[in-house]
């Protein structure tokens, strides 16, 4: 595609100088970038003014490495008097980059059919959920997400829950030359504030719920929901979206959408609904019911926070056609998502989950499914009432106000805390630690810092018949020390001291 089509095409804005359009060079365009050290000969560069630096300050190297034309914000007084290229001004250069990803990628979301996840809990599992719906009715789903992207066999790892819109769009792209019908993405509240899902024409959407976290970036509660329902307000008309109807946040959404509404709850009305909930030590079984009919749930996915995420992906599913008898199967034969209340296999007589959980709410949901698990076995053998001991910590650089709500539901809903190292990044380990500790009012922990240490420490503690859970990092692999990133897995590092305790 040359520079002019694709101006006229996505109407960019105007262009000033003598980039005006009608005396703009036309060239084709190899390729957009907003990353300077990423630009080649007849790239595109989008200056981008981002959270910690100025895209602008770095025309100069996109030009020396082969940009054939320049976007800025209509912000931008003047051109630089270096530039010697088309240098076309927009209102908006993030939306400008989703439009232009989309364009130069051929518009993959309106041949594919996008399904957007969004939510402070239970977009990864819902996920996983729904690419098991449409792989038991015969379909090729894509996911995009946290643990990794994937699609027909194919695993890449992921940097962020929401790809950039460049390596966004080059997804969905290459997903649709490989025949895959759906692709399912979690859409975070960062991706949406800053368009990176701009460019795509959504399906369908699902709203899962609305807690504290990302406030570092998002200052209030009312500002980290107004980025999550960017995605319900931009949506078309012909599309649909599936909303909790038990969370407050929710019931908010239908009147900001054009688009159908479907709701899923327990306690309000709504469409899809799950009743006679029970639980035991491996599973959830509830009746799940709807205009179409009724069916029995069983899945080894505990918790009442995964009814929830079960009740996201089957309302999803009800809606989109898939028959009730496939929903079923495939909910049953759903076995569990990686980091997500994780079991590891111990042979030592207690139990070792590993969770994500990274929120108070998170971490009150993932402590009550285990409760849950506790009173399911009988949570006293001969008077000695059986433990659950957390392993957890907060990461640097982030969200500073949850830490000691994080702190206080811990101490609180479990029997013993070990409070250690998470991601600390550039902050000093210490003081995160300090900063947890003030939620606490009990005196049922300790602290070590030492990730592994604190891991050593709890299954050394831990008797027959109690839970261990490390929280917190999931399927990640690694961990943030200052400027140092090391390899750190906590199913690694937990195979690693059962085994030092033989």
């Amino acid at each position: 595609m040359n520079i002019k089509d694709l101006i006229k095409i996505i109407g960019l804005g105007k262009t000033r100088d003598f980039s005006a359009l009608a005396k703009l060079e036309n060239f084709e365009i190899k390729g957009i970038s907003c990353n300077s050290k990423e630009v080649k000969k007849d790239f595109v560069f989008v200056a981008i003014k981002g959270v910690r630096e100025d895209g602008n300050m770095f025309i100069d190297e996109a030009i020396d490495r082969g940009a054939k034309a320049v976007i800025v914000s209509s912000s931008v007084v003047r051109r630089p008097s270096s530039v010697k290229i088309p240098f076309i001004k927009v209102k908006d250069t993030r939306k400008a980059l989703a439009k232009l990803a989309s364009v130069f990628s051929g518009n993959p979301s309106l041949k594919l059919k996008v399904v957007g996840v969004t939510g402070t809990n239970g977009k990864t599992t819902i996920t996983y959920l729904i690419e098991a719906l449409l792989s038991e009715a015969r379909f090729s789903p894509s996911v995009i997400g946290t643990i990794n992207c994937r699609f027909n066999g194919k695993v890449f790892s992921s940097k962020n829950t929401t790809p950039g819109p460049l390596e966004l769009q080059s997804l969905l792209a290459r997903t649709l030359k490989e025949n895959v019908d759906y692709a399912i993405m979690e859409a975070s509240s960062h991706a949406l504030d800053q368009d990176r899902t701009g460019g795509i024409n959504f399906h369908s959407a699902i709203f899962t719920n609305l807690t504290q976290d990302h406030l570092d970036y998002h200052k209030t509660m009312d500002n980290y929901f107004s980025a999550k329902a960017k995605l319900f307000k931009n949506i078309d008309s012909s599309s649909f979206v599936v909303i909790n109807n038990d969370d407050a946040y929710g019931r908010k959404i239908p009147a900001l959408t054009r688009a159908g509404v479907i709701t899923y709850g327990i306690k309000n009305s709504a469409h899809v609904r799950a009743r006679d909930i029970r639980f035991s030590p491996s599973r959830v079984e509830f009746m799940l019911e709807c205009s179409k009919g009724k069916i029995k749930i069983s899945s080894s996915l505990i918790g009442m926070h995964n009814v929830y995420n079960i009740l996201a992906a089957a309302a999803w599913g009800i809606n989109e056609g898939i028959d009730l008898s496939t929903i079923e199967g495939a909910i049953a034969k759903f076995s569990s998502v990686p980091g997500r209340l994780e079991r590891i296999n111990a042979r030592k007589g207690f139990s070792i989950f590993v969770d994500y959980a990274h929120t108070e709410d998170a971490l009150r949901n993932v402590i009550g499914a285990l409760r849950q698990v506790l009173e399911g076995s009988g949570s006293a053998s001969f008077g000695v009432k059986k433990k659950i001991i957390v392993v957890f910590g907060c990461g640097g650089e982030r969200d500073k106000t949850k830490r000691p709500l994080m702190g206080r539901v811990v101490s609180e809903l479990s029997d013993f805390a070990i409070i250690c190292n998470d991601n600390p990044r550039s902050e000093f380990p210490l003081e995160i630690i300090e900063d947890i500790k003030r939620g606490i009012s009990k005196d049922n922990y300790s602290v070590i810092p030492d990730r592994l240490e604190a891991i050593r420490k709890s299954l050394f503690m831990a008797k027959p018949g109690d839970i261990v859970l490390v929280a917190g990092k999931g399927h990640e692999n690694y961990q943030v020390l200052n400027d140092k990133t090391i390899h750190f897995d906590d199913r690694e590092a937990i195979r690693e001291c059962l085994k030092s305790m033989n």
